[in-house]
């Protein structure tokens, strides 16, 4: 017969050992600094050995200009004058397959050195996803110092039946990742202080909401910050490969839709089947059930704060029905398409900063929390300080992408890692598969969602392309793997507070604790996520708008034999 005991001890001491390895990881910015200065050394190497690997492109067909006698024509420096070929059935231009070689480049030789050199603060001022996240937490900043954000997520859990606890804190849990980490702060004394005030354990309003704060981070029926900033690595990333390609942060949108409503249920039914009745047998100082009791004080919200939420979010409504005027009327700045993608969604950044920022500022006004122009400059001087680290992250970072694609060495991974992909003929479903289980590995060592994806994205984003998977499905597998396993890493720097609230109600719970508490969680949400994920590539469904589930590097039609 086994022993739980033992079970629990072998457990506990391999969690431990996962949090020693990671802690003793550098930080994320010096991982970036390692990982440039190992691209330079690759790339000496692969450009002293010739490393040569060969691609198929699609370029203009161009044909010669002659004169009058039949004779080339050419500039001034004696190269011969060419023009693009027109297909006379389109009249578009015509173009055609052609074999290039693609060589290492080396960063250590003279050219290298002067190329790192000059182009150190461009690769850091054009880091696509620098801009991107700093205006939309500009406006997600201030509403959440104003108190919005916090209030809003309190009103939607105060305002529900305790028959449907479970379901709306998952939900709530879920949707709280448009206020980033505001979810983890504001949501679990919530939910425990509701759950106990009718006589349930505290520990599973906790684990329920932990559940979709945490391991549903990476869904929401809206787009987040978190959509433009993972579309922007992407796009860095795919560029690699095709330069001209470009993601939507919408997309997705429509699979993350889906998402949200299949994590909410299934954290429902886990909490339901597993994580309540374990509890119910418990003493109140061990994490059970309780005699019922009046909710804190300080979990409702008062007067003021009821009228500031009312102005705020009839502001966010007008917000968003402007927006939508703007989209739909015919003239209007953000009606039509603006190259493949809607114009609206090219300006969902500035979209976000402004559906954020104008309800915060009118609850922080009404409220007090705001005074004056003063406190909101300062507001936003304290938001972008919070984002420092961020900032130093995006230095180094850029500095990595920037020598893995000026190398070429990520476009020849890319390449061989294609081919060798493309000979295994793998079902698509199951290599997303298996990327799901790589992000969710590594999670366990890298806390940062967006330092993780800058190394993932420049290396699996071009190899998938190569077998004609999305950029944008390979994002939805990323977000799918990083975000079910984050309530069992011990890199969570959330899990302190998690563990903070969970001891309240047991003194002497500890990280062993809460992984086994929400490990149930992590399992179903892989299981459910992925399968989510096979059946939507079984329909052939875009993920959302402009989130196709394919990669065509260019259609064969009107093309030329090279």
């Amino acid at each position: 017969m086994s022993d739980p005991a033992g079970g629990a001890a072998r457990s506990t001491r391999l969690l431990d050992a996962i949090e020693r390895i990671g802690n003793r990881l550098p930080a994320p910015a010096t991982l970036f600094l390692i990982g440039a200065i190992l691209v330079m050394l690759l790339s000496q190497v692969a450009a002293s050995l010739d490393w040569t690997v060969e691609k198929t492109i699609s370029r203009e067909v161009t044909q010669p200009l002659v004169d009058a006698a039949g004779q080339p024509l050419r500039d001034a420096a004696g190269a011969p004058i060419t023009r693009v070929r027109i297909d006379p059935a389109t009249g578009s231009p015509q173009r055609e397959l052609a074999v290039v070689p693609v060589r290492a480049v080396g960063l250590l030789d003279s050219e290298g050195i002067y190329w790192a050199l000059r182009s150190m603060v461009k690769n850091f001022t054009d880091f696509p996803p620098l801009g991107v996240v700093l205006v939309a937490m500009l406006g997600i900043g201030l509403a959440e110092k104003s108190g919005f954000i916090g209030a809003l997520l309190k009103a939607t859990l105060l305002s529900v039946p305790p028959a449907l606890f479970t379901p709306t804190v998952v939900f709530v849990g879920v949707m709280s990742s448009m206020g980033l980490d505001a979810g983890y702060v504001v949501l679990p004394p919530v939910a425990a202080a509701l759950y106990q005030s009718v006589g349930r354990s505290p520990v599973v309003g906790i684990a329920a909401v932990f559940a979709g704060v945490s391991a549903g981070f990476g869904a929401n029926l809206l787009p987040t910050s978190l959509d433009p900033l993972l579309a922007n690595f992407t796009s860095a990333s795919a560029q690699l490969v095709d330069p001209g390609y470009s993601v939507a942060a919408t997309a997705n949108w429509w699979f993350m839709i889906a998402s949200t409503l299949l994590l909410t249920f299934v954290g429902w039914g886990v909490t339901a089947l597993f994580v309540e009745p374990r509890f119910a047998g418990k003493r109140p100082e061990d994490g059970g059930a309780g005699p019922g009791a009046a909710a804190d004080d300080d979990r409702s919200l008062a007067p003021i704060e009821k009228r500031g939420l009312l102005l705020a979010v009839a502001v966010a409504v007008a917000v968003c029905a402007v927006c939508a005027a703007c989209a739909l009327i015919p003239g209007a700045p953000l009606y039509g398409v603006d190259g493949p993608f809607p114009r609206w969604v090219k300006v969902i950044v500035p979209l976000i900063f402004f559906a954020f920022l104008l309800p915060g500022l009118v609850y922080g006004l009404a409220t007090g929390s705001l005074r004056s122009d003063k406190d909101v400059a300062a507001t936003f001087g304290e938001t972008m300080a919070g984002m420092g680290s961020y900032i130093v992250l995006a230095f180094f970072a850029a500095q990595f992408i920037a020598y893995f694609a000026h190398s070429g060495l990520g476009e020849m991974l890319a390449i061989s890692g294609g081919r060798v992909l493309a000979r295994a003929g793998l079902p698509d479903a199951l290599l997303m598969i298996g990327f799901i289980g790589v992000v969710m590995v590594g999670n366990l060592f890298i806390g940062s969602m967006s330092a993780k994806y800058a190394f993932f994205a420049p290396v699996f984003v071009p190899m998938f392309m190569q077998v004609g998977i999305s950029p944008e499905l390979t994002q939805v597998a990323y977000r799918v793997g990083d975000s079910v396993s984050n309530v069992i890493t011990p890199l969570n720097p959330y899990v302190v507070i998690l563990l903070v609230f969970m001891q309240r109600y047991m003194s002497r719970a500890g990280i062993g604790t809460l992984v086994a508490l929400m490990l149930p969680y992590a399992v179903a949400f892989t299981i459910a996520w992925s399968a989510l994920l096979v059946l939507w590539m079984a329909t052939g469904a875009p993920l959302g708008p402009g989130g196709p589930l394919a990669y065509h590097p260019g259609s064969l039609v009107g093309f030329a034999t090279p």
